[in-house]
């Protein structure tokens, strides 16, 4: 970056200069640059902020790119937990972390999209980012589906305070019903792992770096977003039919 930042900057102030740049030396060109600068500081912002604009363009052009290539892997993947109506005509995908706060809070407000809103299915991407925690209650989610309470556990651990680590986790899953011991052997799945690895993946390629995320459509939403703005990205995804 510091290089490119340097090239930009030195492109900036060639532009500006009246002697030909074919009759400039690297070394006067060197010269002149740091005169500018000294004589005017504001050119390095200036190129900074050109510099992170055509980074952010980038990235997001990268991220449009992902979204399309992996549609299917986002909205159809058999390995991810479905909630809301499974038959849905608009698919709310969200990576979350159970010892995230923000996911948390996020969690009321997708109770809220599906009480008001029928036609919504939500794909859970289970992201564990945030520790050893983390971890085990992801898997401990995904194993719970094999005793029908993805649900059940899914929605007791987003709900619990203090943050989760095995011990809080297995009593969690006890108090919902499920069996412990069944519910370790689960966890051992492969397909455990794999939607763990498949939620990574997908979060590197479209850009993500926190939780809770979400995709809608062709819109990403990385943070925290209300059923408000849920519901005017879905009634969007409605409209372009």
């Amino acid at each position: 970056m510091t290089r490119l930042l340097a090239a930009l900057t030195a492109t900036t102030l060639l532009g500006t200069l009246p002697v030909p740049a074919q009759e400039l030396t690297e070394e006067r060109v060197k010269e002149l640059v740091l005169e500018a600068i000294l004589e005017n500081p504001q050119i390095v912002m200036d190129a900074v902020t050109i510099l992170q604009a055509r980074e952010a363009e980038a990235a997001e052009a990268q991220a449009q790119a992902a979204m399309g290539e992996n549609r299917d892997a986002l909205e159809q993947d058999p390995n991810a937990p479905v909630l809301g109506n499974p038959e849905g005509d608009v698919t709310v995908v969200e990576f979350f972390d159970y010892n995230c706060p923000y996911c948390r809070r996020a969690a009321s407000e997708v109770a809220s999209l599906i009480e008001n809103d029928g036609d919504v299915r939500i794909v859970y991407r289970e992201w564990p980012i945030l520790g050893e925690g983390s971890v085990f209650a992801s898997r401990a989610a995904l194993a719970a589906r094999e005793q029908d309470k993805y649900a059940e556990l899914h929605e007791a651990m987003l709900g619990a305070e203090g943050r989760l680590d095995e011990t809080s986790v297995m009593r969690i899953a006890e108090e919902v019903g499920l069996d412990t011991d069944k519910l370790r052997t689960d966890m051992e799945a492969p397909e455990v792992q794999s939607h763990i690895d498949m939620s990574m993946a997908l979060a590197q390629s479209l850009g993500f770096t926190g939780t809770p995320s979400f995709v809608i459509g062709e819109n990403r939403a990385p943070g925290l977003i209300d059923a408000e703005q849920m519901q005017a990205m879905i009634e969007m995804v409605r409209e372009d039919g």
